[in-house]
């Protein structure tokens, strides 16, 4: 029988990088544990995402999946307001952008969840720092 599920921010089972070129937005999505792969890759989906950044005025999403890794490597087009260079926005640069990509939420096993004091599932580091 199947464990329920809890619905979490993104950022309690994956951590992300992310970088700009020009106009165009290269965000990775790592899980904190390979079990979670499968959790990832059937719900933070290249649609999802383009939702989420649609706002920022984003025209196409695609995914690659990098499943040896546990993670996916999102090129997100459009997205910086022309570029760092090119963008009135002091915050065009495509780093700040991993955070919004991790207030996606997504649902997964309990025992796989990062805790705000640092507790993990199996195999979950712990946070880099520490969270009251």
């Amino acid at each position: 029988m199947t464990a329920a599920l809890v619905k979490v921010p993104l950022h309690t089972v994956a951590h992300s990088r992310t970088g700009d070129k020009g106009n165009r937005l290269n965000a990775s999505l790592i899980a904190y544990d390979p079990a979670l792969y499968p959790y990832l890759a059937a719900q933070v989906t290249a649609e999802r995402v383009a939702e989420l950044f649609s706002m920022r005025g984003a025209v196409q999403v695609r995914r690659y999946d990098l499943p040896r890794l546990s993670a996916f490597n999102f090129v997100i087009d459009d997205v910086l307001e022309g570029g760092v260079n090119g963008s009135l926005n002091l915050d065009g640069h495509g780093k700040t952008l991993s955070f919004l990509l991790l207030t996606l939420s997504v649902e997964v096993p309990p025992d796989m969840v990062r805790s705000k004091h640092g507790h993990s599932g199996p195999g979950i580091p712990r946070p880099l720092r520490g969270h009251s």
